[in-house]
């Protein structure tokens, strides 16, 4: 359908003009310049230098600080063995939904899990990264050295963040592609966050589909994980694509999703430490990282309630539209032969809250 293709086209130029780069601030917007330039338009920005005073930037990075300052706190760790938690995995020969197994755990314990996941023998990768207001929960004693909330967002949008998220992990963690119906502002504190953002018109090229939810098992005894599926069974719509296949998946994956390889380019951006990231609800985000000279990245996020409003029911319009890529077959159609494929599930809807980001 030439006008689905020719919008995305038009919302590249209106999101970013002609750039290909997302818009780089050297400082932080006024509450006004941020509501009208940025939230209203669903727009993404990144702060070359927020002002953020925060100890947290010279303390956090030192493992032996947060070990200490965290020894009688029980964590929440998500353990995987590939540091893909949150996305779709062959289950015996179908696809599924996997969410990360996860055990609460001394501090002290699981930030060595973290490390110990660089090994070249390790079978697992540990990822600290809760959610679900993490930071003012499991993480409250580490509440002075950063900010509760970002000051001009708060009085931008009229609300104080609904969860603030803590994120501990190194260069194997990597997050699929999805969306939040919430306003981001992702602050890195040690390392770097590698981000490709489509924004939400691109609906058409996740090919968003529903597969059955799962979770990985650990036996710590054997040492290896196994899938289980979730009974009763339930359905997850997620992101099929993955835009970084293998060379063996190469050309297969290409081949099963052209409206996202011969599409438009994702933008891609790199958020480096003491930088923010302005990620406006329901763009589509891929996560990977870049970890510091002690091998962790870590990162703080806000999470702010995004307005329902006729954004909101333009993209579910658009979503419903019945849209067949002139290369392949539409996202009803499509079975992933390679890989395996997928269950019998009810029609597509929307993707949940975010599950591993970032």
């Amino acid at each position: 359908m030439k006008e689905v293709k020719k919008l995305w086209e038009e919302v590249r130029e209106l999101s970013l003009g002609n750039n290909s780069e997302v818009e780089r601030l050297n400082s932080a917007p006024t509450p006004l310049q941020f509501l009208r330039d940025h939230v209203s338009q669903n727009k993404p920005f990144i702060i070359k230098k927020p002002n953020l005073h925060w100890p947290a930037f010279s303390l956090w990075p030192q493992p032996s600080y947060l070990s200490n300052k965290l020894s009688s706190s029980l964590v929440s760790v998500h353990l995987t063995p590939n540091g893909r938690a949150d996305s779709i995995v062959n289950h015996l020969g179908s696809l599924c939904f996997a969410s990360a197994h996860v055990e609460r755990m001394p501090f002290d314990e699981a930030i060595k899990l973290v490390s110990n996941s660089n090994l070249q023998d390790s079978k697992l990768v540990a990822y600290l990264q809760q959610q679900n207001d993490c930071f003012r929960s499991e993480y409250s004693v580490l509440g002075s050295e950063c900010d509760e909330h970002i000051p001009w967002a708060t009085e931008a949008l009229g609300c104080y963040p609904e969860a603030v998220n803590l994120w501990i992990g190194n260069h194997l963690s990597e997050t699929s592609f999805h969306k939040d119906h919430y306003e981001n502002l992702y602050v890195v504190v040690s390392g770097k966050k590698h981000f490709l953002l489509l924004p939400p018109t691109d609906v058409h090229r996740m090919y968003i589909r529903q597969y059955p939810a799962a979770n990985y098992s650990y036996s710590q005894d054997v040492g290896e994980f196994t899938v289980e599926l979730e009974r009763p069974m339930r359905f997850v719509p997620w992101c099929s694509v993955n835009p970084y296949p293998s060379p063996e998946t190469r050309e297969s994956e290409m081949a099963k999703f052209p409206s996202f390889f011969d599409g438009p380019k994702p933008f891609e951006c790199t958020v480096n430490a003491g930088e923010i990231l302005y990620l406006p609800s329901m763009w589509f985000h891929h996560v990977r990282q870049s970890p510091d000279d002690n091998g962790f990245t870590i990162a703080v996020n806000y999470w702010y309630d995004m307005q329902f409003d006729i954004k909101y029911a333009y993209f579910n319009f658009l979503q419903s539209i019945h849209y067949k890529s002139p290369h392949g077959p539409t996202l009803l159609e499509i079975e992933c032969g390679v890989s395996g494929s997928v269950a019998s599930a009810p029609n597509e809807g929307e993707a949940d809250k975010v599950t591993e980001d970032e």
